[in-house]
């Protein structure tokens, strides 16, 4: 027999079951398991450093590396994409987002990269009794082209989440901010499991 862990929201339901003919089924016991899962959603936004790309400090997406691209401003690497999952992560988990665990007030965390935020957040999920069933990101810009890495993006960050990870991008056909080349926006969604 398989053990099973319970989550404490995990609800249990042992009755009887009356059958229509007559035949009395109190007896029986069946239980009802509902596994825990949770559903997050994250969003990041990020603008363009100003002039050319800075030696030393690429661009980062998903983790990636872009050098032939100025870097996106923020207190850490501005990695959209790694920091709307995050976002996503711990929203699902219910323990808040990014910038309450790792905000501007943690100077460790300056320059940091994306897989750092979504490592840190992956051991607070682990200590929480949570896994990462699967997890999908989409990146929003005019530039620069993520399509022929989009599987190096989806194994990077399946590696540090430990599940499938569905990476793509889009555009806005040139309005707003990301279409006018100002910045990148990213939109996350993981689905958790209680452990």
């Amino acid at each position: 027999m398989n053990k099973i862990r319970y989550c404490s929201q995990t609800k249990v339901l042992v009755r009887g079951i009356h059958h229509p003919k007559g035949l009395n089924t109190t007896n029986i016991p069946i239980r009802i398991l509902f596994m825990d899962f949770r559903v997050g959603q994250g969003f990041d936004a990020h603008r363009f450093a100003a002039g050319e790309p800075v030696a030393g400090r690429p661009l980062k997406v998903g983790t990636l590396s872009f050098p032939e691209h100025a870097p996106l401003e923020g207190h850490s690497d501005g990695d959209v994409a790694a920091h709307a999952l995050a976002d996503a992560l711990l929203s699902a988990a219910g323990l808040g987002d990014l910038g309450t665990n790792f905000g501007v007030s943690r100077p460790e965390f300056a320059g940091a990269g994306g897989e750092v935020f979504l490592s840190a957040a992956m051991r607070l999920l682990h200590e929480a009794g949570w896994s990462v069933v699967n997890a999908g990101v989409t990146v929003i810009g005019q530039e620069p082209r993520l399509g022929p890495r989009y599987a190096e993006a989806e194994a990077a960050l399946g590696n540090i989440l430990g599940a499938p990870v569905s990476f793509s991008a889009t555009t806005t056909d040139r309005m707003g901010f990301t279409g006018n080349c100002e910045g990148l926006a990213a939109l996350a969604i993981c689905l958790l499991r209680c452990e």
